[in-house]
């Protein structure tokens, strides 16, 4: 008889061992099931902030344009006027479209000739005067640096000088006329 009260005692012991390893199983799912969520809550909480950052920056972000009588295209024409450079000869001339415009971070003229880019210039508009620079990069076979100044602005014409610089060896001076272009 002793025997058959034993036997229920452990058949309920065996349930309840059986019972605590499913609770302990549980516990673990629902630990790593937290660890899940705080994950993912903690990637969104940083998403939200560069969200936050990009449109913080986004509204700080001024975009220059050029003023409205030297934006576009006009026809230009330009002759050298003084050279000490064997590339560039007193007289020559070159006719080219210049195209002021701007892309997302700075003002550019685009120096266009037979619909093909030649040269892209960055830009400045400062005291009504407008300011270009070029430069080639470190790996051209000549180092060449070309400044352009157009301090004689109208709505239909803009003139001024450019220079051109060759290795620090040579320098070259040349007028510079713009007209409207009627595109």
């Amino acid at each position: 008889m002793l025997i058959l009260l034993i036997i229920p005692f452990f058949l309920m012991s065996c349930n309840d061992t059986q019972k605590e390893k499913n609770i302990v199983e549980r516990e673990q799912q629902l630990l790593e099931k937290e660890k899940l969520f705080a994950q993912k809550e903690s990637e969104y909480q940083a998403l939200l902030k560069m969200r936050d950052s990009v449109f913080a920056k986004k509204d700080s972000v001024q975009i220059t344009v050029w003023p409205a009588e030297i934006a576009g295209s006009w026809n230009g024409k330009v002759i050298c006027t003084e050279s000490n450079c064997s590339d560039y000869v007193v007289g020559d001339q070159r006719t080219d479209t210049w195209e002021f415009d701007s892309d997302s971070t700075q003002l550019v003229a685009k120096i266009i000739n037979n619909n093909n880019l030649v040269r892209l210039y960055s830009g400045k508009f400062e005291s009504n005067e407008v300011k270009l620079n070029f430069k080639t990069d470190s790996t051209a076979k000549k180092n060449v640096e070309m400044n352009v100044r157009l301090n004689d602005i109208s709505d239909t014409k803009i003139k001024g000088t450019r220079t051109i610089s060759v290795d620090n060896t040579c320098l070259a001076k040349f007028s510079v006329e713009l007209t409207r272009s009627s595109k």
